[in-house]
């Protein structure tokens, strides 16, 4: 007998770095219903914990009741609220000798061999991860330049701190980063970077890491076009053969407008979905272009529905009104009023009635990426390759949300169309067209 599907699940527990049908789900939460989440910090933490399979720490996922393989499910983002009081980032450099093939998936102690072993903290500083089983250093990264940086009480703007600061925090790095109960990473700020104080900036909080779980078990972070070509072919557990990136869902975008207030439409890969999320950051420019950013704790609440019969390969994301490119926006009355005026003065019958829609394409570049993102288009909306770019380029953009390769393809698509693919009452939701 299946679970009664309930109206709000709560999560506070997590995966240990991997994502995929052989990891059990909660719920079901009801189609309609509430996700409300306990998120961990992303990329750094989990870096620096040998015993990840991954590169993240994201939830363990949750069934929604009716979705089956071929669906879509709606995810309205209601809330991110950053709980860390500070976090630590840089850019990164792998140590050889500690991993086979991947260091964000299969590391090994230098001194005992042990692989993905377990490990502590001892004191702060870039060698404070030590082998539980030997006591060897054994982070497989180091922070070439990096930075401490600390947030005020309303969460609206953060500084960069020195090295005293930093050692400080430091010391009471689990505490001042909020690291939830069941999270069992490493925290970054014990390693105390601090070569650029005193920089000022402000916090734009969103999910580097939110979708559906992929049909094939692989590491959290390596749920995208771009990562995931680190495991073709790879020499450990998690190698796949080049056909079978297909089975992922992009989860994994560090798209900074993946924030409060946007809708993102995933695919449905395994019975029940499987919606997990993590990666939460304060901020980020577009690109990430250091490699990584402020990961943080976050409690997150998101809406969740079932889009029968929308078969995606990839995430559509309908992204707040004023993170669209401006081309992509809808046109206001008076420019409506215009058009019609222009149609008239030339003799063109028919206008066009257009809603902004954009799609996530990743690659293991960003030329990949942006054809992946057009190629998803073209299917989606039964166009022409060559009609898709023309309309990209009149009435769209191509944005990068992570190098190498993630990109959104926006547009303004044919509200008809839309209509016929049970995405207007979305678009019309997200923005009163």
């Amino acid at each position: 007998m299946s679970p009664q599907a309930q109206s709000t699940i709560r999560v506070s527990t997590f995966t240990g770095g991997l994502i995929g049908p052989s990891i059990p789900m909660l719920g079901p939460v009801a189609d309609g219903g509430i996700i409300v989440a306990e998120t961990a910090p992303g990329c750094w933490g989990p870096m620096i914990t040998p015993s990840f399979r991954g590169g993240h720490e994201v939830t363990t996922p949750v069934a929604v009741a009716g979705a089956e393989p071929g669906d879509a499910i709606v995810i309205r983002i209601q809330k991110i609220r950053v709980t860390s009081m500070a976090t630590a980032s840089g850019v990164m450099s792998v140590v050889e000798g500690r991993f086979t093939g991947d260091p964000f998936v299969a590391r090994r102690c230098p001194q005992c061999g042990t692989e993905n072993p377990p490990t502590r903290v001892e004191g702060t500083g870039a060698e404070a991860v030590r082998c539980a089983v030997c006591g060897a250093e054994v982070s497989p990264f180091r922070v070439t330049n990096g930075y401490t940086i600390v947030f005020d009480a309303d969460r609206q703007v953060a500084i960069t701190v020195g090295p005293a600061v930093a050692e400080r925090l430091a010391k009471d790095a689990a505490r001042v980063m909020c690291l939830p109960e069941h999270s069992e990473q490493n925290p970054v700020v014990a390693l105390c970077p601090a070569d650029i104080p005193g920089v000022v900036t402000r916090l734009r909080p969103f999910l580097g890491n939110l979708g559906t779980t992929p049909a094939i078990d692989m590491p959290d972070s390596h749920n995208a076009g771009d990562f995931g070509q680190f495991l073709v072919d790879a020499p450990h557990a998690y190698g796949i053969p080049r056909e079978k990136l297909a089975a992922r869902t992009d989860g994994h975008m560090d798209i900074d407008s993946v924030r409060e207030g946007a809708i993102l439409i995933c695919p449905v890969k395994v019975p029940g979905g499987g919606v997990y999320m993590g990666d939460a950051h304060a901020m980020q420019g577009d690109g990430e272009i250091a490699g990584h950013t402020t990961d943080v704790s976050a409690e997150v609440t998101l809406q969740v529905s079932v889009l029968k019969g929308l078969a995606l390969e990839g995430p559509i994301l309908l992204p707040p009104l004023e993170d669209l490119p401006p081309l992509a926006r809808p046109l206001g009355a008076a420019e409506r009023e215009r058009a019609k005026r222009l149609a008239q003065e030339w003799g063109q019958a028919m206008l066009e009635e257009a809603a902004p829609i954009q799609m996530v394409g990743t690659g293991a570049n960003l030329n990949e990426a942006t054809d992946n993102g057009v190629a998803r288009l073209a299917a989606l909306l039964g166009m022409s390759t060559e009609e898709v770019l023309n309309r990209v380029t009149i009435s769209g953009a191509v944005e990068i949300g992570r190098l190498p390769g993630v990109v959104t393809v926006s547009l303004l698509a044919p509200l008809a169309r839309l209509r016929e693919l049970g995405l207007a009452d979305l678009v019309r939701e997200q923005y009163g067209v």
